[in-house]
């Protein structure tokens, strides 16, 4: 009997796939220690970034896309 493949949740709640396909998250090092950041790095946080490359295969595969 084939095992079924499971989704890794911690993976689920920090990534988001488009409709495009493209895979998006949000940035890091806006939680704490925001006293020493510059207000215009902060703005750049809080935008969500698009992850590419082979990083982006590996997460697809753990949401159980491909």
């Amino acid at each position: 009997m084939k095992t079924k493949q499971r989704t890794r949740k911690s993976a689920v709640k920090r990534f988001k796939v488009s409709a495009t396909g493209k895979l998006s998250h949000r940035a890091k090092g806006f939680r704490h220690l925001k006293s020493k950041k510059t207000k215009r790095w902060l703005r750049r946080l809080k935008k969500n970034v698009v992850t590419k490359g082979s990083y982006k295969k590996s997460i697809l595969r753990m949401l159980g896309k491909k």
